[in-house]
């Protein structure tokens, strides 16, 4: 489901935030969909050294057109984790794009299997009573080599909570398990589509292809 045209879009909506220009029409079909957008930045060690920069989106289905759109610029500067991805930042990033599918909830926190389902968890705080919910994508957990048990700790401390994870706490969490189609995409690969469709973006300014 998740394609490369749809990080290329994403790339493209990054690029006219900065440079106050157009985005070329999108490829693929305005279906609907839960998603996420991904940034993450190149370290020092190359394309296998990357860091997150950004990763906001929704658990609501939105026309993929408008909603790549808007998470593409939305997460790579209102993530309040981080600070605003920088145009001088563009060309070392990636981008990710999750369309997220086959969503459950299921009986027991534990129910979910490490790579394969993300996890939406929804909790009164028990000491606060203030409202919390968090979520990792299916390729976190296994990313970080956690358990589930040190996932969901991480996870409640992600919403905001401070106290252990405990049973009792185990008890009052609703998870929702899901699924998700991934596609990922570098700069350089974005400029090498760009550049093949006629149209491409370097350093600090649009480029523009004429093949004869």
């Amino acid at each position: 489901m998740a394609t490369p045209d749809m990080c290329v879009y994403c790339f493209d909506a990054l690029v006219a935030h900065f440079d106050q220009g157009s985005v070329p029409p999108p490829s693929f079909a305005n279906q609907s969909y839960p998603l996420f957008v991904t940034w993450n930045k190149a370290g020092k060690r190359g394309e296998g050294d990357l860091r997150l920069r950004g990763c906001i989106g929704t658990f609501s289905g939105r026309l993929l057109h408008t909603g790549l759109h808007e998470y593409a610029v939305t997460s790579a500067i209102r993530d309040t984790r981080f600070d605003p991805v920088t145009k001088a930042e563009v060309a070392q990033l990636h981008c990710s794009v999750s369309l997220l599918t086959n969503f459950e909830e299921v009986p027991s926190v534990w129910d979910w299997d490490i790579g394969t389902h993300g996890i939406w968890i929804d909790f009164k705080d028990p000491s606060t009573g203030v409202h919390r919910n968090a979520t990792y994508l299916p390729e976190v957990t296994s990313e970080q080599g956690w358990t589930k048990e040190e996932a969901l700790e991480s996870l409640v401390r992600k919403g905001g909570y401070k106290g252990r994870l405990t049973p009792e706490l185990c008890a009052v969490i609703k998870l929702t398990r899901y699924q998700s189609s991934k596609h990922s995409l570098s700069y350089a690969e974005y400029c090498e589509i760009r550049k093949k469709k006629g149209r491409g973006y370097w350093g600090s300014r649009v480029v523009i292809f004429i093949f004869i």
